[in-house]
C-alpha cells in the first residue's frame, strides 16, 4: 500500500504543476522514510515512471500523464498529507483517501471570480508593459473576455492544446482593433499583449530552463519545445487576428501610449499578485504572501536593472523572490511554489518572447533575433537567481520533521 500511496502522490503532484525536481526528489524522500528503499523515479511533462527495490529485482511503474493547470491551492494541500504519512501521522491508506478528496473538491473560486480576475490581472499587467489609461481599459475588457472564453472551452474538449490559445490570440487580436476603432486611439500591441499575459509561457520557459540547468534533460526539453509551439500558436493567432481586424474595422491608428501617474504602480503592484493568485487557485491565506513576494520581486528586479541592465536586472528580481519563498517554505512549512509562481509571473520573460516573434513575423529578423535574444537573456538571468538563492539559503529537506528532537512514532523503539 505504501508503493500505490507514492504513486498517487506523484501524479497528483504533477497535476496540480510541480516542477520535475521537486517531484523527484519528494518522491524518493518520502519512499525512504516509508522504507521502500532504492527507489528511483523519472519524470516527464506526459509521463512519469517510478522503480522500487534493488537493480536485480525492481519493479517498475508507469503513469500516463498530461500537464495539468496549476492549482496552488491543491498543491500545499497534497504536499501536506505527504508530510503527515512521512513524520506518522497518517496511514498510506489514509493518505490514498485524503487525495481523493482533494483531488473531488471544487474550485477554490467560482466563473465569476475568476473572470474578474482575468480581467483585474489584464489590466494591471498592461500598466508595467507601459500602458496608458486607454490601454489599461482595453487590455481589462480583452482579459475579461479571454476569462469568458476559457469557461467555454473548459466545456469543449476539442479546444484543448494548442488549438485555445490560437483561437483565444485570434479573437483577442480582433477585439483589440476593433476597440482601437470604435473606443478611441490607444495601443493596440500593448493593449493585445496584456490581455494575453495569462496565456504567455513565460512561466514554462523558465521552470524548462531551470530543469535544464539542474540536469532534468527530458523534461527540460519538453517543456521548451511545449513554450516554443504555444509562442508559435499566440504570434500566429495574434498576426492573423490583426490583418482580419483591420479588413473589418480598418487600420487602427499608430499611437504612443500615455503612461499613468506613479501611483499607479502601487494599485498594480497589489492588484495583479492578487489577481494570479485567483488564476493559479491559492488559498485566500496565502494571498498577503503572494502579494509581498510580488512586491519584493518587482522592486528587486527594478534595483538590478538599474544596476546590471534590464535584462540581468531578472537575476536580482529572481533570487529575491526564490529567497521569500524559502523562507515561507521554513516559517509556514507549506510548498515554496504558493509564493514562488505568482512572484515569478512579474518577471518571466514571455512578454518578450512574444514581441520578438511578432517582429519576426511582421519580417523585422534584425529585431526579433535581438529581441529573442533578450527574453533567452533574461530567462537565463532569472534561471540563474533562482540557483544562486538555493545556494545562499538551502531549502529544507523534503519530508524532514519539524523537530527533529522529536522523533515519530515510525522512528520510536
Amino acid at each position: 500500500m505504501a508503493i500505490a500511496f507514492v504513486l498517487e502522490l506523484v501524479r497528483a503532484l504533477h497535476g496540480y504543476g510541480e516542477s520535475a525536481q521537486r517531484l523527484e526528489d519528494i518522491l524518493v524522500a518520502l519512499s525512504q522514510r516509508l522504507g521502500l528503499r532504492d527507489a528511483q523515479v523519472f519524470s516527464t511533462p506526459t509521463s512519469i515512471m517510478a522503480s522500487f527495490g534493488p537493480l536485480g529485482r525492481q519493479r517498475t511503474h508507469m503513469l500516463r500523464v498530461k500537464p495539468g493547470e496549476v492549482s496552488l491551492g491543491k498543491l500545499a494541500a497534497v504536499e501536506q498529507v505527504s508530510l503527515e504519512v512521512a513524520d506518522g501521522r497518517c496511514s498510506p491508506d489514509d493518505g490514498i483517501a485524503a487525495l481523493a478528496r482533494i483531488a473531488a473538491a471544487p474550485p477554490r473560486y467560482g466563473p465569476a471570480t475568476s473572470t474578474i480576475a482575468f480581467g483585474l490581472g489584464a489590466g494591471a499587467a498592461c500598466q508595467f508593459l507601459g500602458g496608458g489609461g486607454r490601454e489599461v481599459a482595453a487590455a481589462a475588457l480583452l482579459g475579461f473576455g479571454l476569462g469568458m472564453l476559457q469557461l467555454i472551452a473548459g466545456r469543449q474538449p476539442r479546444l484543448g492544446g494548442g488549438v485555445f490559445e490560437l483561437l483565444a490570440a485570434f479573437l483577442l487580436s480582433v477585439a483589440a482593433v476593433a476597440l482601437a476603432r470604435v473606443g478611441g486611439p490607444l495601443s493596440v500591441s500593448v493593449a493585445t499583449l496584456a490581455g494575453l499575459i495569462v496565456l504567455l509561457p513565460g512561466l514554462t520557459l523558465t521552470t524548462a530552463l531551470s530543469e535544464l540547468a539542474t540536469r532534468h534533460l527530458a523534461s527540460g526539453t519538453a517543456r521548451l519545445s511545449g513554450a516554443f509551439i504555444t509562442f508559435l500558436a499566440i504570434g500566429f493567432g495574434v498576426a492573423l487576428g490583426n490583418r482580419v481586424g483591420a479588413a473589418a474595422f480598418g487600420p487602427p491608428p499608430v499611437v504612443e501610449a500615455i503612461l499613468l501617474p506613479p501611483w499607479a504602480s502601487l494599485v498594480a503592484l497589489v492588484v495583479a499578485p492578487l489577481s494570479f493568485s485567483v488564476i493559479l487557485r491559492a488559498e485566500p491565506r496565502d494571498a498577503p504572501w503572494i502579494v509581498i513576494a510580488g512586491a519584493l520581486g518587482v522592486y528587486g528586479g527594478r534595483l538590478g536593472a538599474a544596476t546590471l541592465g534590464v535584462e540581468l536586472g531578472a537575476f536580482v528580481g529572481g533570487l529575491v523572490v526564490a529567497l521569500a519563498s524559502t523562507l515561507f517554505e521554513r516559517w509556514k512549512r507549506r510548498s515554496p511554489a504558493v509564493v514562488l509562481v505568482p512572484g515569478l509571473l512579474l518577471l518571466v520573460p514571455g512578454t518578450i518572447g512574444f514581441r520578438s516573434l511578432t517582429a519576426l513575423m511582421e519580417r523585422q529578423a534584425l529585431a526579433g533575433v535581438e529581441t529573442a535574444f533578450s527574453a533567452m537573456l533574461t530567462a537565463v538571468a532569472l534561471v540563474a537567481g533562482l540557483l544562486t538563492a538555493g545556494v545562499l539559503a538551502p531549502k529544507p529537506r523534503v519530508h524532514e520533521p519539524r523537530d527533529r528532537q522529536r522523533p515519530t512514532d515510525r522512528e520510536r523503539p
